[in-house]
């Protein structure tokens, strides 16, 4: 269900924000469907991953995300969303004078 969620998130979303739970430590298909869709990605986990169990520490999610915010608690959804406005955000055009 994930999977398909991610992959209709590559024509109806500009960016995911994700908290793959478990499956970031487990799961290299939530991964390449992170790749193939090809969109930002912000991963986001309520506790500091990295002050629980070691197979924690490692995630496949953040091989394919743009940014990753951890221990925030639910402030951290606020904050990746927030960063991801200004990834999807059209970009002015810079301009220069002569």
């Amino acid at each position: 269900m994930l999977i398909d969620w991610i992959q209709e998130a590559r024509t109806a979303a500009q960016g995911i924000v994700l908290n793959a739970a478990g499956f970031s430590h487990t799961s290299v298909a939530v991964q390449d469907a992170l790749r193939a869709a090809d969109i930002p990605v912000i991963e986001v986990h309520l506790s500091n991953i990295h002050a629980r169990e070691s197979y924690r520490h490692h995630s496949y999610v953040s091989a394919a995300a743009a940014g990753v915010i951890v221990g925030l608690g639910i402030d951290g959804y606020e904050f990746a969303l927030q960063a991801l406005a200004r990834r999807v955000a059209p970009k002015e055009p810079e301009v220069f004078s002569v």
